[in-house]
């Protein structure tokens, strides 16, 4: 969603101090998680005003978490983008194209005409649906699954969009339009909106994305649109919302496990291909729709890999601390963008690590599985680690010894009181 190379773009402001200006390079596109995380706020107290239920707690936390991590692993990859197109631009442009009103127009034209086709190929090839069933797994619809992208989502939608610095668009116009393009989505995921009259034919808008998301055979495989709703019509995709949808995946996935969103259907067309002869049968299933995945791969899957460890709903403590984690990511993670041009290299690997392991652990929380304990002692060596970095006095090492002591002499103790305490 926020995908953009802007993300990297600073504001240049001055501070007068004694005299001298100190230029303080900020980057204000991280005032994009307030705003946002804001706007979802509104959406829960909109719907709880009026009696409905849109938001699961265990899903909103999935949902977050997921988006947390896309614009964690943007800032390491928005500059690969840019340098892609550039790169394009300057080797292989056809045309020498100039910035003007009308061509700002064609090339969000072009934009969305492009996102169409790879939306569409997405649910049809197993590759790029591997990266793309994340979007797709959450049994509610509100605002906080927009921020449902992978970054292997993202490396597919530049793949296809590096036709646009071919064709002749400089690279500077094509993240300027991608800016506006990406931000448009965010608002059509919500059921807090009806239909709105004459734009349900020209915009695509959250009535018309409803259908997309829903799982209900008569909305399968509809409506890939981003922005505009014309081109499903014009290809045959387009199906209006004429009975409440259902959402997720046909068969639910039924875990809130980071990890296991991540990379369950990569293990499926892995698992698949492996069992499967012949080279064209195996090309089928890598490059073909799902239908060609065995559907008793997963269950066999979830048995190796998925070990149902829950008992019951969660508690108010497991919930209470879920949120405090993701509440605490969301706060490094602001400061760790707004601030990132001073944060140095390896610091800014500590934090990326803390926020992944982190990410892991409130999904095997809800999952309620025994081994967060040693999630919860990485965590804390990777923030030691970065402390001793910043400041390496040897009263840190004293303090890390003397902390490690009880857990080793008494490791089964502690970790048994931790699992009580969080999962009762």
């Amino acid at each position: 969603m926020f995908r953009l190379l802007l993300c990297c773009l600073h504001w240049h402001e001055a501070i007068t101090r004694n005299s001298k200006f100190i230029i303080v390079h900020l980057n204000h596109m991280a005032w994009a998680i307030p705003l946002f995380l804001g706007l979802m706020g509104i959406e829960y107290l909109v719907a709880r005003k009026t009696g409905k239920n849109y938001f699961g707690f265990s899903n909103t936390i999935s949902n977050i978490n997921i988006g947390i991590a896309e614009r964690l692993l943007d800032t390491f990859t928005v500059g690969i983008f840019y340098f892609i197109y550039d790169y394009l631009h300057q080797h292989f442009a056809i045309f020498d194209i100039k910035s003007g009103v009308l061509l700002w127009f064609t090339l969000l034209i072009l934009t969305d005409f492009i996102w169409y086709w790879y939306h569409r190929l997405a649910h049809e090839v197993n590759l790029l649906w591997a990266a793309h069933v994340v979007h797709h797994q959450s049994e509610d619809f509100n605002y906080t699954v927009s921020g449902r992208i992978t970054v292997f989502q993202a490396f597919f939608r530049m793949a296809f969009w590096s036709v646009l610095p071919v064709i002749g668009f400089p690279a500077a116009m094509i993240i300027s339009v991608q800016l506006v393009h990406g931000l448009y989505p965010f608002f059509i995921h919500t059921r807090t909106i009806g239909k709105l009259g004459i734009l349900e034919y020209i915009f695509v808008t959250p009535s018309h994305h409803r259908v997309h998301h829903a799982s209900n055979e008569k909305y399968l495989d509809q409506n890939y649109g981003d922005v505009f709703i014309i081109w499903d019509k014009l290809f045959g995709t387009f199906t209006a919302e004429d009975e409440e949808p259902e959402y997720g995946l046909t068969k639910p996935l039924d875990s809130y496990s980071f990890l296991w969103q991540h990379f369950h259907f990569i293990l499926e067309i892995l698992y698949t291909v492996r069992q499967t002869k012949g080279f064209q049968a195996r090309w089928k299933v890598i490059f073909g729709k799902p239908d060609y995945i065995d559907p008793t791969i997963r269950p066999r899957l979830e048995k190796r890999f998925l070990s149902r460890n829950r008992q019951g709903g969660a508690t108010g403590r497991l919930q209470h601390y879920v949120v405090w984690q993701v509440g605490a990511i969301i706060t490094v993670l602001f400061f760790f963008l707004l601030l990132e041009n001073y944060v140095p290299a390896f610091v800014q690997v500590c934090i990326t690590l803390v926020i992944l392991l982190t990410l892991i652990n409130t999904g095997a929380i809800l999952e309620q599985r025994r081994w967060v304990f040693y999630l919860e002692y990485a965590r804390l060596l990777v923030v030691f680690i970065a402390l001793y970095y910043c400041w390496p006095y040897s009263f840190l090492l004293s303090a890390f010894a003397v902390v490690q002591l009880p857990f080793f002499l008494c490791r089964s103790t502690i970790e048994r009181r931790y699992l009580r305490l969080l999962y009762g």
